[in-house]
């Protein structure tokens, strides 16, 4: 079985939230792992319409400090805390976040406390494990800001049609064929290479926010998944400087350099309404595979 990685929309606005778009917020689940990226404020409420249980989440990657991506937050601490949150919350952000996490947790009084381990991260891995690893990238935003990405590991997957075809029973044996290692079995030997398949890496990159720069290609390089701020339609790219803030035709353009499988344009300024398609439009003329996320979106890898 090939393991799937699901990232949720829970909120796609800009600064300004619409009826139809939360602050942005959005939630990648893989095995045992749900990793919240960014937390604006109302995702607490998102995960309910999501259907989504929020003491599943089990890190929260912080891009920046700037309201709409962090008013959610005390919100969601109180719900882990009343709900009997028992994991150890781990929080990573960029340069700054040990101390406004320490403010928001001194201006806020909770219920009960919960376990939170804040790590302040910059350029390079920062968390790894036999199954993935999460790395960082400094932005140019105003103020420290980081884009991320996470990338499941490829492995060795067992073929089970080729295991049947001969007639290899599962068992202790096949643990080896996992390793990459033939194996003998009651007098025959099996070659791992016969029975056995290569699952590649999955990377999925998330760049909020940022004014355009040369870092944001080599960082997104072959990511199946493309998650990138598009404040501001193709033709406002004077204003996307002056804010800094990235236009979908400079999304696109990012996508179309980097390689990449799929873009999702998220942040949508709320001059755009419910009519996302000038958007969508700067991006899919340079990079034909674009959409503009949605909130509650799911897509699946």
């Amino acid at each position: 079985m090939v393991d799937i990685i699901k990232v949720t929309f829970l909120g796609t606005s800009g600064v300004i939230p619409t009826e139809d778009r939360n602050h942005v917020a959005m939630l990648l689940t893989y095995r045992n792992e749900n990793i919240l990226v960014d937390c604006g404020e109302g995702t607490q409420r998102q995960f309910r319409k999501a259907k989504i249980n929020p003491c599943k989440i089990t890190k929260l990657l912080i891009t920046h400090w700037h309201g709409d991506h962090i008013l959610g937050i005390p919100g969601l601490l109180q719900t882990l805390a009343i709900s009997g949150y028992n994991k150890t919350l781990e929080i990573y952000g960029p340069k700054g976040t040990k101390k406004f996490m320490k403010e928001l947790l001194k201006v806020f009084h909770f219920v009960s406390d919960i376990k939170l381990k804040v790590k302040e991260v910059s350029s390079g891995k920062f968390f790894e494990n036999n199954e993935f690893y999460l790395e960082s990238k400094p932005m140019i935003h105003g103020i420290p800001c980081n884009a991320y990405a996470f990338v499941a590991k490829g492995k060795i997957r067992i073929d089970r049609d080729k295991l049947a075809k001969a007639k290899l029973p599962l068992g202790p044996q096949i643990k080896k064929l996992k390793e990459g290692k033939n194996i003998t079995y009651q007098g025959k030997k099996y070659l791992a290479k016969n029975l056995t398949y290569m699952q590649g890496s999955k990377k999925v990159t998330f760049v909020l926010d940022t004014v355009i720069n040369n870092k944001i290609v080599p960082f997104s390089k072959n990511s199946d998944l493309l998650i990138i701020e598009s404040t501001y339609a193709g033709d406002m790219k004077e204003m996307a400087k002056d804010h800094k803030h990235l236009t979908s035709s400079q999304a696109g353009e990012i996508a179309k350099k980097a390689k990449v499988k799929e873009l999702i344009l998220t942040h949508i300024s709320q001059r755009y309404g419910r009519d996302s398609k000038l958007v969508l439009d700067g991006a899919k003329k340079i990079f034909n595979k674009s959409k503009v996320a949605e909130d509650l979106d799911k897509i699946e890898l």
